[in-house]
């Protein structure tokens, strides 16, 4: 499986970059699965319904499934947070596997980049980020730039990068 991951500020695009990519992947014939960090807080579950009670009781983990999709939600409690390498064991295996954040993992990825968000791009201090991806030109980016709304030839670029047709 390969991964190839998206950075950037909070409301920068990342998320909507990804939706637009994610049709014209599989379209091509490529399998896609995501991975997105989320905050410390964040809960998938609900209160009130059975599988949130679970969980509350001291589950260690909650496996809801239905004919049409299954979700499996893991309680850290004590434990150590898992590394990227054990949360990829737990997906199944795919052409793609594209990250939103977690940019402390090892895999190329493109910046997306908006000056009106107000803050500095990221690439400068990390090497990993292969492009920005903006509607925005900023000075001295030593990295090829990417139009934020040519969503084809993002597509192009990350296929090149991790050497699927």
């Amino acid at each position: 499986m390969r991964l190839f991951g998206f950075s950037g500020h909070s409301g920068s695009g990342k998320t909507t970059l990804m939706v637009k990519l994610i049709p014209l992947l599989t379209a091509r014939g490529i399998s896609v699965s995501t991975i997105k960090q989320a905050n410390a807080g964040f809960d998938a579950d609900k209160p009130g319904k059975d599988s949130y009670e679970h969980r509350a009781a001291g589950a260690g983990e909650v496996m809801v499934a239905s004919g049409r999709r299954w979700a499996l939600m893991h309680e850290y409690r004590d434990q150590p947070e898992f590394t990227e390498a054990e949360l990829l064991a737990r997906m199944s295996p795919v052409d793609l596997i594209l990250v939103e954040g977690f940019r402390r993992w090892p895999h190329p990825r493109i910046e997306v980049w908006r000056e009106a968000v107000g803050k500095p791009p990221l690439y400068p201090d990390d090497p990993l980020v292969v492009a920005l991806a903006s509607p925005d030109h900023p000075e001295g980016l030593d990295r090829p730039r990417l139009d934020l709304d040519d969503v084809a030839a993002i597509a192009d670029f990350l296929l090149k990068q991790v050497g699927l047709p």
